[in-house]
């Protein structure tokens, strides 16, 4: 793991103990940090933490307080933190199901949402419930047990409904119509690979790592290798390239309900 994120990390999860204290079940690392493919300059800090009963009004404000970049810069573009109970944690809930959500960063637009109910169906709330069999699969223990043991996976076909709700999510956002490159594009065209390489294979990837399987067995390989090469600075796709990817993609999980 990056040792500035370690430590910031290891500050987070102290600074969670104090305000929880006892309640504070678990706390782990999830998407690229989880994965193992973060990337200093572009990647988010996600964390996830587990409680062992609801967190009232005062707990919650004061976890945000705490927490958020002003009291505990964050290292990266951002921290993306989500709490859960115990109970929904090892659920296998398709529902978003949080305690709070904090999005705060020096790049990132600060968020605090307090109740699942708050939170706009236009943001999607497909999110927590692949999250959560993300952090199933490869959530990273910064304190608690095994993530295996706390979080539990989707049931099969929630989680390709899921799926198909994210990348409708993603096919609804504003993209460049001309073949110009669309900075961005590349994490469409990745982020699709990852659900298409879950839904066939049964695992989460990183992007990278499920654009280059999917490259691999000749599936729209020049596409995505220009996309992996994005991430490194190469030039993106057009957003029409894009889109048409991620339709190609819905259409075979849809077709797969």
């Amino acid at each position: 793991m990056d040792p500035t994120v370690r430590r910031y990390l290891d500050d987070l999860v102290d600074a969670a103990g104090d305000v929880l204290d006892d309640d504070l079940v678990g706390a782990y690392a999830a998407g690229s940090v989880g994965m193992g493919a973060y990337q200093p300059g572009r990647s988010d800090v996600d964390v996830a933490l587990v409680v062992a009963e609801p967190l009232d009004a005062r707990r919650q404000r004061d976890l945000v307080a705490r927490l958020r970049h002003e009291a505990l810069p964050c290292p990266a573009r951002g921290l993306e933190l989500v709490a859960y109970t115990r109970a929904v944690a090892g659920s296998g809930t398709p529902e978003p199901g949080f305690e709070v959500e904090l999005n705060t960063g020096a790049r990132m637009p600060f968020r605090a949402t307090w109740d699942p109910a708050e939170r706009p169906a236009a943001d999607g709330r497909f999110w927590y419930g692949l999250d959560r069999d993300i952090l199933h699969e490869h959530g990273y223990a910064l304190l608690g047990p095994p993530a295996a043991d706390v979080f539990a996976a989707l049931a099969p076909a929630d989680l390709r409904r899921l799926l198909v709700e994210a990348l409708r999510w993603w096919l609804a956002l504003p993209t460049p119509a001309d073949d110009a490159p669309a900075p961005g594009a590349e994490d469409a065209v990745l982020g699709a690979c990852r659900s298409l390489v879950k839904a066939r294979d049964g695992v989460w990837l990183s992007k990278v790592a499920a654009g280059r399987r999917l490259a691999d067995t000749g599936y729209e390989s020049d596409l995505i290798g220009r996309c992996v090469a994005a991430r490194a600075g190469g030039v993106p796709p057009s957003g029409a390239e894009a889109r048409a990817f991620q339709r190609r993609v819905l259409a075979e999980i849809a077709a797969g309900s």
